[in-house]
Formats: structure tokens, sequence, C-alpha cells
């Protein structure tokens, strides 16, 4: 069958390597000029297959309040007068309870595993180099009560089947990662995930670009979308800037553009974008300051991970509509925070900045299925983990795809 997948970011190349190996023809649309240059570009790099603790926690509650109203807060709000931003943030507090985060984080789960398969499997295929390592990840708490909540997320993700995890003291973080000496006043403990992975996700996509077009996909790139035309209970043609695209089946996989355009087809996305921020800085000369082992300061809302001789630093977390522009301030914060965790693993003489809109549905479990029409599939709402389930969600629709020939 042909199959048009909207979108060249890192979820839609997940699912055109996907159909690519299930038989099908593909064609990939993007306004982009190359793939990966959207919200794959900088994101925080890690590929965090078993820590997958929803957004929508129970613990929200006590950390609103500052969250909201602290100036110096990971989490900003600005109040619009968008019914969008209203209604899924009403869903989002709907979800910040026990029952439903311990649903998401078993769905996540079994999402990431399979991920982790396909990912894995392509990565052998490809032969691609992006600086993946498999040094797993920690993630560091500021206060025994964080601590024991963790423990608990960590109890609940191990009766789920998550990989092998374990809560380490300061010392015993700093002997895994000695680049964290300086900072082990600062938390009373960590999870230790031995498993976890990291990866140059822009990387990633440019050479699956590469390897895909080599094997017969086409790329319609710098190719703006305007709308999909349906006839009945199909669709029928994707309408761009370079003329009418015919295909079988159609993939949105837009990130939050995928709401205007699924919007005139009866398709109500829940979906808000969670702007953050990156930086990437240069540890080439930094030796043992710089850590190897993936790390995320909870308290900080900051993750670390090592992409060969640079350090991804990413974090914070704006609900403030469609806006990319990048204050300083921002950028600074950042630096600030990898200065603080790791003194003096960079001179940040050239610091590269990002932003990006993260697809996040209220539970942080991503939508894909058929909507719309017999032959649209949506493909998005990965929120903050696009790169770690990428790969589950394109083996899930490749595969519900074929079924439905």
């Amino acid at each position: 069958m042909q199959v048009c997948i909207l979108g060249a970011g890192i979820v839609g190349l997940a699912a055109a390597y996907e159909l690519y190996q299930a038989g099908h023809q593909v064609t990939v649309v993007d306004k982009a000029s190359h793939a990966g240059s959207g919200t794959s570009m900088g994101n925080g790099a890690q590929l965090s297959y078993s820590y997958v603790q929803p957004l929508a926690d129970p613990a929200i509650w006590q950390q609103l309040p500052k969250l909201l109203f602290s100036s110096d807060s990971p989490l900003k709000f600005r109040l619009q007068a968008d019914p969008q931003q209203w209604k899924w943030g009403l869903a989002f507090l709907a979800a910040c309870n026990a029952d439903r985060s311990a649903a998401s984080t078993r769905t996540l789960l079994q999402l990431a595993a399979v991920s982790r398969q396909r990912f894995e499997a392509m990565q052998t295929q490809v032969g691609g180099d992006w600086d993946y390592s498999s040094t797993g990840k920690l993630v560091l708490y500021p206060s025994d009560a964080a601590l024991q909540s963790a423990r608990q997320q960590v109890e609940v993700q191990g009766r789920l089947g998550s990989a092998p995890q374990r809560i380490v003291s300061p010392d015993e973080a700093v002997a895994l990662e000695p680049a964290l000496a300086a900072y082990r006043s600062q938390f009373a403990g960590a999870v230790h995930t031995p498993s976890e992975c990291a990866a140059d996700c822009y990387q990633v996509s440019r050479q699956l670009e590469d390897w895909l077009r080599h094997k017969g996909v086409k790329f319609a790139m710098d190719t703006q979308i305007h709308s999909l035309r349906r006839e009945g209970d199909r669709i029928v043609a994707l309408q761009t800037s370079q003329g009418d695209i015919v295909a079988d089946h159609f993939m949105v996989a837009l990130g939050v553009d995928s709401v205007a355009l699924c919007k005139p087809l009866g398709v109500d996305l829940p979906i808000y974008p969670l702007k953050g921020y990156s930086i990437t800085v240069d540890v080439a000369a930094a030796g043992h300051k710089a850590p190897t082992v993936s790390i995320t300061d909870s308290a900080r809302k900051v993750v670390f991970a090592r992409i060969g001789q640079r350090l991804r630093v990413a974090g914070m977390v704006e609900l403030v509509g469609h806006d990319l522009r990048i204050p300083q301030d921002k950028i600074k914060s950042l630096c600030a925070s990898t200065e603080a965790v790791f003194p003096g693993c960079s001179d940040y003489a050239e610091v590269q900045p990002w932003a990006g809109l993260r697809p996040a549905t209220p539970t942080a479990v991503p939508i894909a299925k058929s909507a719309g029409a017999r032959n649209l599939w949506i493909n998005t709402g990965h929120g903050a983990l696009g790169f770690t389930l990428a790969f589950g969600t394109a083996a899930q629709l490749a595969y519900e795809i074929g079924q439905s020939a």
C-alpha cells in the first residue's frame, strides 16, 4: 500500500522505517528542508525506557503553588484566551491521581519496551553514528520525602515489568558517576537505572532519512501542508504547496501542529505544547568533571545527557502557547544549573541554545490510532518521551495499517 506520512521528526521517521520494513510504499512530507529539524532537534537526548513517570502525578498537587507562582519555578503557566489551554489544563489536573498515574505508567512501560526493541533493530540495520551510549541513568531527589515518593514509583514500575532499578545513596551515586562529587550534599538519594541509554536524536533523524531515501522512501521536503481532503469515510488526498499527494493511507505525525490540521475533520486532539529549552556545550576537555551517566535532577527539572564530546542540558516546562522564542535568561539558567551540578565541565565558549514544543496529552500517553476517516492515522502526543516512544507507536501503527488492508 501507499502510505503518506505528515511530519519528518523522529516520530514520523520511525513510522516510515516500520512501514518500509512491512513492505509499503512510503512518502514523507514536511515543511522543513531536512528531517529532525523541529522538536526532535534539541531534545533531552535520553532514551528513558524504564523511568517513565507521567508528569500528571498525585505529588503535583502539593507542588502546584510553588511551581506556578515561584519566580524561579521550572514550570511556567501563562494564562491565555485559549480554550485548548484551559481544557488541557483541567484534564491534566484530573489525571493527577494515583490510579490514573499507575495506568499511564503501565501503558508507557509496555510501549517503551516495544520501542526499545524496534530502535535497537533499526540501529543494527542502519548502522548509524549518533553518539549512542548505554551508560544508565541517575534521577536525583532533593529530600527524603521526594526519595520516598520515588521509591514508591520504582515499586510500581517494578510490578509492571520495568527493567531493574534501585534506590542509591548520595555516596553510591557519586561512585556510579564521579562527576557528581561536588553536588553530593545537594541530593538525598537517587534512582539508578543501569539499562537507560542516550543518543543524538537529530543525528538519528538525519541518518535515518538518508537510509530511507536510499531504500526508495520518498521525501517531499520544503512542502507546506494545507489540508487533508476527505470524501465520504476516506481521505483521498493531502493538499500541499507542491500539489495534491494521493495515497491509500495518511498518517499525521506533526506534533503540536497535528491539532489544527485534524480539527476540520472533526478530530479533537487533547494535545497542548509544553515548551522546553536546551543547551549543548562542549565537554571534550572536561575529563572527570563531565558526566558519562545520564542525570536527571528532579529538583531543578533539568536533564543532562552525554552525546559524544558534548553535553546536552534540557529542562523547564512552560504552558505558553505556540511560542518558540528563546529568552536569554532561560539559557543562563541552564548554564547555571550545569555549573552548579558539574562545576568546571565546560568553558561555555560555544553554547548552542534551542527551544521546542513537546506535544503532550494530559496523561502523557501518546495518541496512536485511526480517527476521522477509515484511512487516517494519528501518531502524536508523545510529550517529553518522543525519542523514547517513537518506534513503539510506529510498530503499533504499522501493524494496524497492515491489518486494515
